[in-house]
């Protein structure tokens, strides 16, 4: 599944696991994040996301 990693600080998010905490299911494939969806550990806009 697709990982994409934050430039600013290197979080990767990772599509399997998705981000419970900001209430995004397992699964959840990056281009559809929430347009208001922050990286969790610096705050920057998924603009800031690179592919790996």
């Amino acid at each position: 599944m697709a990982k994409h990693m934050c430039v600013v600080c290197g979080w990767v998010y990772k599509q399997e696991r998705g981000d419970p905490f900001h209430g995004v299911e397992p699964g959840t494939p990056f281009e559809e994040l929430p347009d208001d969806w922050v990286c969790p550990q610096c705050g920057v806009h998924k603009d800031q996301f690179t592919p790996l």
